[in-house]
């Protein structure tokens, strides 16, 4: 009872802030590429934007309707994770700590607050790491086809969870547990897995493989922040909480050397060989995040016996007591809990940097989860300005282009309340969709310089510039611009691919 009301607290917590600031410049990405549904898309599987379309569908479009079932994936982390507490042998306070671990990890906080494909990715995994300790504790290898499921659901929303099921193999290997390797139920389970991802898998070969030319093209640009095994480890520790941190080490070494925790040992090799993936491959910091729940579920199992066996039972309220107030201390990071003037204050005295996920931002007021959620409509009430002051003439054939997915959805999200035609633009899945039969002859662009679009144009006119101080770019401005001198979109638009 007491971790439901802790995962019940968790989502009544989203459901009051998720509506603070406004839109993520993801999020548009979904709600577009859910308009257009496919079994793929340049930067993602299918399975959220499906998901975000459905949701759409049911609750509509508003910032709490749209991060609803983000709000509920990460809720239910909170009881997945004391799930796999109770099956490494936790009783009532084992369960209780994972689930307060789940609760104030900040990452696991951002994941119900924003809709992204992280969202759904620690219950995926933790899915696939349950029914691990389950085909253990039941002597089942059935268990293992309830693994495959799972992670070919994983590989449709997020191609990651093919690391942590690369790790379980390889943990397998290492320890006696290696014999279900030869189980037909871990076979059928590998074949399920493929199956599920097989649609997907055929739409990237179909496209001339997109999202393997999208990671090529960031790791040649540089955008990433490259960094050391030091480094990666210690963001980890913050995406965690800091105050966690013991907690999921004991884990860790318990799951490796402790001979009650010997049968799970392939979950302790499972997070060395992610780690040392994702840092070999300069993984993003968030990218080993849902690994943590099981890690923290083993320390707290590991905590309650030590508690028990020394008999100092006060500690177990002075543990949540501090994991709570240290939780609250540093929510902010990941809720807007704070107007957001309050906000740059808050961060300006924290006694630690607040990590940036790429070189691009670093110079942003707001890290880029916030920044990233101001200045669209000021942007769009821009483009609206310049449409508005095109003749009637002209607006049939003029098309509105952004130069990312971003600033192109949020026109596409925005825009009817303008009466604004949907946007183009060569970034992600947006250059697959095309230019739709637009000439270029008139175009609004948003966000370029005016001497490259004096290049392409005869006439190349300002027709205003959005101002947001908290935005990733605070001063974004639209051109309107006429006379083509490239001959059609249709052959300008290979030049226009931006795939990064």
């Amino acid at each position: 009872m007491a971790v439901l009301l802790i995962a019940l607290t968790k989502l009544i917590l989203h459901c009051i802030f998720n509506n603070r600031y406004g839109y993520f410049r993801d999020e548009f990405d979904y709600i577009a590429c859910g308009n257009h549904p496919a079994w793929g898309y340049v930067d993602q599987p299918p399975l959220v934007p499906m998901l975000t379309k459905l949701s759409i569908l049911i609750l509509g479009d508003s910032l709490r309707a749209i991060r609803f079932l983000p709000a509920l994936g990460s809720s239910a982390l909170v009881v997945l994770a004391a799930l796999i507490a109770r099956e490494l042998g936790g009783q009532r306070f084992a369960l209780i700590l994972t689930a307060v671990c789940i609760l104030i990890a900040p990452m696991y906080l951002s994941d119900g607050s924003l809709l992204t494909t992280n969202y759904l990715e620690p219950l995926l995994w933790m899915g696939c790491a349950y029914c691990a300790i389950l085909a253990v504790n039941r002597n089942d290898p059935r268990y293992w086809l309830g693994f495959g499921v799972i992670a070919g659901i994983g590989l449709e929303e997020k191609y990651s969870i093919a690391v942590f099921g690369f790790g379980i193999v390889i943990g397998l290997l290492l320890t006696p547990q290696r014999r279900a390797l030869a189980s037909r139920w871990m076979w059928a389970g590998g074949a399920a897995a493929f199956l599920i991802f097989l649609p997907n898998l055929l739409w990237n070969a179909a496209n001339d493989w997109p999202f393997v030319q999208l990671m090529h093209n960031i790791k040649a640009s540089g955008r990433d922040v490259v960094l050391t095994p030091f480094q990666f480890f210690s963001q980890q520790l913050v995406l965690i909480h800091p105050v966690t941190t013991p907690i999921w080490i004991a884990g860790l070494i318990a799951l490796l050397v402790l001979a009650r925790l010997r049968p799970y040992r392939m979950l302790g090799w499972a997070y060395l060989v992610a780690f040392t993936v994702f840092v070999v491959l300069h993984g993003k910091n968030y990218y080993l995040a849902p690994i943590y729940p099981m890690l923290l579920a083993a320390g707290a199992v590991v905590i309650e016996s030590g508690i028990e066996r020394w008999r100092q039972s006060w500690m177990e309220p002075v543990m949540v007591g501090v994991l709570l107030v240290a939780g609250a201390w540093t929510a902010p990071i990941t809720i807007p809990v704070l107007p957001v003037d309050q906000l740059v204050s808050y961060l300006d005295h924290l006694p630690f940097a607040v990590p940036r996920n790429e070189k691009s931002h670093l110079a942003a007021a707001l890290p880029q989860h916030y920044a990233d959620q101001f200045g669209w409509p000021e942007m769009v009430g821009v483009v609206a300005k310049a449409w508005n002051g095109l003749s009637a003439e002209e607006r049939p054939g003029c098309a509105i282009f952004g130069q990312n997915y971003g600033e192109a959805g949020a026109v596409d999200f925005f825009g009817p309340r303008y009466g604004l035609p949907h946007a183009l633009s060569g970034h992600q899945t947006y250059y697959l969709w095309g230019p739709r039969g637009y000439s270029g002859n008139c175009l609004i662009v948003i966000a370029d310089r005016k001497a490259v679009l004096e290049r392409l144009f005869e006439r190349v006119e300002l027709a205003g510039t959005s101002d947001n101080p908290y935005a990733i770019e605070r001063h974004v401005p639209v051109y309107v611009c006429r006379g083509a001198k490239f001959g059609t979109m249709a052959q300008l638009w290979p030049r226009l691919k931006v795939w990064d």
